[in-house]
């Protein structure tokens, strides 16, 4: 390992796996909440009521249909391990 930190060419650390902790591809719904959620946080704000008002207001329902509750987004967020 290199002694000075600001020569460190990346060979010095084991290679990461960018998707390491992944535990298989995501599903079409993951990935249209996964890029959902980016724009509500772009737009719409980062506090839970702000991403379940967005979530709504796109349309984009929970896994069962409904429309997203804070405590249905929350447990969702644990299923997928986020």
């Amino acid at each position: 390992m290199s002694d000075n930190p600001s020569k460190n060419t990346g060979q010095d650390w084991p290679y990461l796996e960018i998707h390491q902790s992944r535990t298989h591809e995501p599903t079409p719904y993951e990935y249209k909440l996964a890029a959902t959620l980016e724009d509500v946080f772009s737009k719409d704000g980062h506090e839970i009521e702000d991403v379940v008002r967005g979530l709504n207001a796109r349309r984009v329902h929970a896994p069962d249909g409904a429309a997203w509750t804070e405590e249905s987004f929350a447990a969702e967020m644990h299923r997928l391990g986020a």
